[in-house]
């Protein structure tokens, strides 16, 4: 089973939680090989691999993360999952920071938003978009 889009339930859950404090989404993105746009987009059939379709939302959404005052708190390269499901890779692991969750919705109901992310659907194969609180940083572990 693959995850592109949240749920109904899981969208239900989030938007119950509080809106006003800062919200950091883990972003675990794993791609197509071929990217695969719904008929009728102006891509589809164009034959675009999955990491240019996921340019393509990153470039066209930059703007409205920018505007909605979030950022890439994080960014790294996969290696390896160490604990966890061996079959599991990801081409993208991010933290994006938004400065509460109220600024994370107004950029999913932003319509420049709306016309890129269907730039994502086409090229993700599977994700995970997990939301955390900032916590304090420290030496130990827990």
């Amino acid at each position: 089973m693959s995850h592109v889009d949240p749920s109904r339930a899981q969208f239900d859950v989030f938007k119950g939680l509080a809106r006003d404090e800062p919200c950091e989404m883990l972003n675990l993105v794993r791609l197509r090989a071929a990217a695969a746009y719904p008929e009728g987009h102006a891509q589809h059939g164009k034959g675009l691999s999955g990491a240019e379709a996921y340019a393509l939302y990153g470039q066209q959404s930059a703007p409205v993360l920018a505007r909605v005052g979030g950022h890439i708190l994080w960014r790294g390269d996969f290696r390896t999952t160490l604990i966890g499901p061996e079959d599991e890779a990801w081409d993208h692991v991010f933290i994006a920071r938004y400065p509460s969750a109220h600024a994370f919705m107004a950029m999913v109901k932003d319509p420049e938003y709306a016309g890129a992310v269907v730039h994502r659907q086409a090229a993700v194969a599977d994700s995970r978009l997990i939301r955390n609180a900032p916590a304090e940083a420290g030496e130990v572990f827990g």
